[in-house]
């Protein structure tokens, strides 16, 4: 089971791994946000771009906290717990 950090504001903080699409491995703090419920990871464009992880859908719609919100949908690899 993987470890995790509260927040100042009662956020969990937990260490996961994103795999580039060359096989690298980058170790980044993740929070966890219950805004999606289908399984989707927010990744910023820029990072996304350092992965070089393919698109397979763009630009859908989805629901979140905020209200809708149109995104791209990337297929890449997620390490949560190396155990």
């Amino acid at each position: 089971m993987g470890v995790g950090s509260f927040g100042d504001n009662g956020e969990l903080f937990f260490e996961i791994q994103l795999v580039a699409a060359g096989g690298e491995e980058f170790s980044i703090e993740a929070l966890f946000d219950t805004g999606f419920t289908d399984g989707w990871l927010a990744i910023n464009t820029q990072d996304l771009e350092a992965l070089e992880w393919p698109i397979v859908a763009a630009q859908i719609e989805m629901q979140t906290a905020r209200g809708e919100a149109r995104f791209n949908i990337h297929e890449g690899k997620v390490i949560i717990n190396e155990t």
